[in-house]
């Protein structure tokens, strides 16, 4: 028996436009595959910053393209959080900064967070209380793990109070445009007019493996990550930059993601769909967009849970994994079939104590 995996928050394989991709390297390198395959300068491809920086109306200078997006993140940390600085994150977070951040020695500050997102009241509590903290890292849209939303009422609050407190703020962003239903909230940079910290990723638009992600910083804080970069790599991986650029300047960037979002929305339905005939009691978030379902299991533990889980061959990431929970687990439906989804879920039911799904 094969498992399924919901413990991969990546895009199931049909979502990569291979044979497109293929046509833009080819064509980069025959174009300029002698600058593209050498050295080049630490913030990144030219053209696609200008592209970015046209997106997001900043000076190209201010953006600053990463092997992935996460890259950008153990630049930053590296740079604002020496040990025993404090950091705050949302509870649950995506559980890669927890550990870059542990591995820094920074002290985490995990803030409480509810259907509607991170609650500005516990922000400002924080803020009024200790050291200046290093900076608020946040997911506001379709937020991993727990799939969340960040309301329009409390993003004016959170950059209300960040600019109040001098707070640096970094909104990773990078389901933001995996949206299947619903309007687009405005992001915290637009909000700010540009003063919080914004990364986001071509990762869930077009190929996790080019390892493209990007930030929008402040000038002095982008001279600060480039001088890192340098030291740490020399050089970009400009055939991946360029590709994606070639990919974007033929206009293929929109008719992709529309495609993507047709493909993942039907995952998306999916889960629910074997959520509420499998799990019917067990809360789960309803995401208007992006990779995840958080679910509580009513006071299982959630460990035990997960090894009888792999038995029946189904398998995901613990909550506590992300600072969530004993009770809590995050499905990721991006990469399954939606008949993998439903035999999934059937499975994880199976490997549910009784008391967690209410069955008399």
């Amino acid at each position: 028996m094969a498992t399924i995996s919901f413990a991969r928050g990546i895009p199931a394989p049909e979502c990569l436009a291979v044979e497109d991709l293929a046509d833009c390297a080819r064509a980069v390198l025959e174009r300029d595959g002698r600058t593209i395959l050498s050295y080049g300068p630490s913030p990144g491809y030219g053209p696609l910053r200008e592209w970015l920086a046209a997106r997001h109306d900043v000076d190209a200078s201010r953006i600053f393209l990463t092997n992935g997006s996460l890259q950008g993140f153990v630049f930053l940390a590296r740079s604002l959080a020496p040990p025993g600085k404090r950091v705050l994150v949302e509870q649950p977070t995506y559980d890669r900064p927890l550990k870059i951040l542990r591995e820094l020695g920074a002290e985490i500050a995990p803030l409480h967070c509810d259907e509607d997102g991170l609650d500005p009241d516990a922000l400002e509590a924080a803020l009024r209380s200790g050291e200046p903290p290093a900076f608020l890292y946040l997911i506001p849209t379709f937020q991993n793990p727990s799939g969340r939303t960040l309301s329009a009422e409390r993003r004016h609050r959170i950059v209300e109070l960040a600019q109040e407190h001098e707070l640096l703020v970094l909104e990773d962003d990078p389901y933001g445009l995996v949206r299947y239903e619903g309007d687009p909230l405005p992001s915290l940079f637009d909000l700010s007019k540009g003063e919080v910290v914004y990364s986001s990723s071509f990762s869930k638009t077009i190929a996790p493996g080019l390892r493209v992600g990007w930030f929008v910083l402040p000038e002095a804080l982008a001279r600060q990550v480039e001088a890192t970069a340098t030291a740490t790599y020399i050089t970009p991986v400009l055939l991946g930059q360029a590709t994606v650029y070639e990919f974007v300047s033929r206009g293929l960037f929109e008719a992709n993601l529309e495609r993507v979002i047709g493909l993942l929305r039907v995952r998306r339905d999916a889960m629910f769909a074997a959520l509420d005939s499998e799990l019917p009691e067990a809360p789960a978030t309803r995401p208007d967009g992006g990779y995840f379902v958080w679910l509580s299991l009513d006071g299982a533990d959630v460990g035990a849970v997960l090894a009888r889980a792999e038995e029946q061959g189904v398998t995901f990431v613990p909550g506590p994994d992300f600072g969530g929970g004993p009770d809590t687990l995050r499905l990721a439906f991006s990469f399954v079939s939606p008949e993998e989804i439903a035999e999934g879920v059937a499975r994880l039911a199976a490997a549910l104590p009784r008391s967690a799904i209410n069955v008399s």
